[in-house]
Order: C-alpha cells, then sequence, then structure tokens
C-alpha cells in the first residue's frame, strides 16, 4: 500500500556553507540535496570520487544552480581528516553548518583504520572529532550549527572504557553501539563546550531510525559480501509502510537538527520504538545522559588523535 510521506520545511541557507560527511549516497546524499536546494553551498568530503560524482551530478539534476565542491576525506585517517582541515582552513570562509553524518556499520570481522583504531569507533566517532576540532576556526567564524548523527543503537550500552578498540573480544554490534554513543556523547559535549567557552557554535544530535540504506548492505570494503538478512527485512518493512522508515524520511531529523533545533537538542523518527514516521525531538536515552562519560569521552578523543579545541 502506499505509505504517507512526511516532509519538514527547510530555511533559505543563500550564503551559508555546509559540510555535509557521507554525502555520496543514502542519507547524506538526501541531506546535502536538500541544503543545496535551498541555497547553501555544500561541500562534500567523499572517499571514493566515482560515488562523489554520481552523487554531485544528482543533486544537479534536481537543482541545477546548486552551488556543489568534492573534496577528498578519508574519515579512518587522521593524516586524511587533518589535510581536509588544513585545505578548508587555507580557504578561510566561514562555515555554517556542519552535519557529521558518515559512518559504517558492524563488520563482521574486526577491522583496524590507519591509524590502528577499531574500525567502527575510529572512523564514525574519532574522524568526526577530529574533523570538527580541526574546522573549529572557521565554526566559530560562521557560528555554525552543528549536528551529529547517532543511532538507535545507541538506547543501550556503554563506552567500553577498559578495551576501546575491541582487541580482547571483538563484537561488531557492541562496537558499533559503542561507536554511536560516542557520537551522540560528542555531540553533547560539543554543545556544552561551546557555550562555556563562547564559541557561539550549536551543537545537535539526531538519529534516523531504521531505513534500507547501505550500511547493512553489500560492502566489500569492510569485509560483507552480500547483504544482510536485517537489511532484505528492512527493505521490505519499508516498501509496505510497515514500522521502518524510508531513506527519504530517516534524512529529515538531521535536517530538523541542522537548521532549527536549539543547542543541545535530540531528533528522531516520531513513531513507537523510534524505527520510523515523522521527524520531532526526542528524549536523551540513558547512554546519552551521563555527562561524565562525555567529558571523559573528549579528553580521551584528544589523547587519540592528536587534535585539541582550542580556540581564542
Amino acid at each position: 500500500m502506499p505509505r504517507r510521506q512526511y516532509d519538514i520545511t527547510i530555511p533559505d541557507l543563500t550564503g551559508k556553507r555546509a559540510v555535509v560527511t557521507g554525502a555520496s549516497d543514502g542519507i547524506g546524499l538526501g541531506i546535502a540535496t536538500r541544503l543545496a536546494g535551498a541555497g547553501a553551498e555544500v561541500i562534500m568530503p567523499v572517499r571514493n570520487p566515482r560515488k562523489g560524482e554520481a552523487a554531485v551530478a544528482t543533486i544537479r539534476a534536481q537543482h541545477p544552480a546548486a552551488k556543489l565542491s568534492l573534496e577528498e576525506l578519508d574519515l579512518s585517517s587522521l593524516a586524511s581528516v587533518a589535510a581536509l582541515g588544513e585545505k578548508l582552513r587555507a580557504d578561510n570562509a566561514p562555515i555554517h553548518l556542519l552535519v557529521n553524518n558518515a559512518g559504517v556499520m558492524t563488520p563482521p570481522e574486526r577491522q583496524t583504520t590507519t591509524d590502528g583504531f577499531e574500525l567502527q569507533f575510529g572512523t564514525n566517532h574519532l574522524g568526526h572529532f577530529a574533523l570538527t576540532g580541526h574546522l573549529l576556526p572557521l565554526l566559530v567564524a560562521g557560528q555554525a550549527r552543528v549536528t551529529s548523527q547517532t543511532s538507535i543503537a545507541a538506547r543501550s550500552g556503554t563506552i567500553n572504557w577498559d578495551d576501546l578498540n575491541w582487541e580482547r573480544r571483538y563484537d561488531g554490534m557492541a562496537s558499533y553501539r559503542q561507536s554511536k554513543i560516542a557520537c551522540g556523547l560528542f555531540g553533547l559535549e560539543l554543545g556544552r563546550r561551546s557555550g562555556a567557552a563562547g564559541w557561539g557554535i550549536t551543537s545537535t544530535i539526531a538519529h534516523p531510525g531504521v531505513a534500507p540504506t547501505s550500511l547493512l548492505a553489500a560492502r566489500p570494503e569492510v569485509g560483507r559480501a552480500e547483504d544482510t538478512r536485517d537489511v532484505r527485512m528492512i527493505r521490505w518493512l519499508s516498501a509496505r509502510g510497515l514500522v521502518v522508515g524510508t531513506v527519504d524520511s530517516a534524512q529529515l531529523p538531521a535536517l530538523m537538527a541542522a537548521t532549527e533545533a536549539e543547542d543541545g537538542g535530540f531528533y528522531g523518527p516520531r513513531w513507537i520504538g523510534n524505527l520510523g514516521g515523522p521527524p520531532g525531538e526526542q528524549k536523551l536515552w540513558a547512554p546519552l545522559r551521563r555527562t561524565e562519560d562525555a567529558a571523559r569521552l573528549w579528553t580521551v578523543s584528544e589523547e587519540l588523535t592528536g587534535v585539541t579545541f582550542a580556540h581564542p
């Protein structure tokens, strides 16, 4: 049966500069498309140039006058993150929106980043932590809104403080859950620190619920040769308007958080279970309410990445 379509109104973003990670497909592509359609200049940092070029063509097919630029970024490499930060700082153009959206999910076997971190923690959290730190002067200049994408997996669990990199016993879902708790804690702590330091950054968090994206699909680069059973079920439910969302509806919480939410706001789908439906504000899940964990994670992240958030 046809399912109801949900949408929100995006304000005019003419003259604004936005950075969206993971914009080459799925939810990130949808977010970049909507921001570009609202007049923003959108920077799309991508790991795969071919996918990036295809994404640019997709956006321009809908918005021929879109202001888009591709940049190279591998979030699993701190050197790559630093290089992008250096390049954008050299432009000296304020950034008004940053959507930390890209992610990797549940490699069947433990993998590591270029710098030796467990792949999910290193990519989903540490990569975005470092990127935000490198862009801090531009974010302050733009009085930016920063949105960090967490996951419904972060409803439970905690940070595995004794083995952050899952070297003793790898559990793909537990390590994914940790990485997404970390994303949420980082977004909330960024807002607190911005307020204390007077940076003028508005920091929000969002989650997309569950939708048929490529996260659980065949991903040879993470050791997944074929689609998982879960993603096949998600596609079936989504096509029938049952329980879960669509790629289009899943992008709306982050868009709402990035364009209208107040500092510390948390947005996600509003159906029962928060798996799908229209976007709206949500109560923080228990793991995200642990402010002591957020402060500890910030310190550990600075130590691991070598990136500090220092601004005059």
